[in-house]
């Protein structure tokens, strides 16, 4: 582009200074200013623009790519079903369906989670252990325990 030093500058300040004047010179370079803000902008614009085009052009080719390959791997699908469908043809062909033997098999059991009563509090120590060694399992309120261990009256 043009090559601009600070003395071609300096030159060229000294002479519209001359040539416009003290008064209106400023209200130019205001104007020169921002007519140069607009066309770099314009510029950037163009570029961009272009940059788009090229890789909206890029993406077009992928997109190409990408469909044949999509139509290569369809069709060898097809193919491999239709020889599927050939071969199955030929190997069931002599086997009558209303005939055929039918091996019955129960269905599966169904499925229970092993700890089914989950609803129930477990302690620590086994209920057996609990019975083995008389620890108490149930609490009991003080009015049933005096009941329970009051000593019986001999008739």
């Amino acid at each position: 582009m043009i090559d601009l030093g600070i003395s071609k500058m300096a030159l060229i300040g000294a002479v519209a200074l001359i040539v416009i004047g003290p008064e209106k010179l400023p209200r130019v370079a205001r104007t020169v200013g921002t007519l140069l803000g607009k066309a770099q902008r314009y510029v950037a614009d163009v570029k961009a623009e272009v940059s788009r085009s090229m890789e909206l052009e890029e993406l077009k080719k992928v997109k190409e790519t990408v469909e044949t390959a999509a139509r290569d791997v369809h069709q060898s699908v097809q193919t491999a079903a239709v020889d599927f469908e050939k071969q199955w043809d030929e190997h069931t062909s002599g086997i009558d369906p209303d005939h055929a033997p039918t091996a019955w098999e129960p269905p599966p059991p169904e499925y229970r989670h092993p700890k089914k009563k989950w609803r129930v509090k477990q302690g620590a120590m086994p209920q057996w252990y609990k019975a083995r060694n008389g620890v108490r399992t149930k609490a009991l309120s003080g009015a049933a325990r005096v009941a329970r261990y009051r000593p019986q009256k001999f008739n």
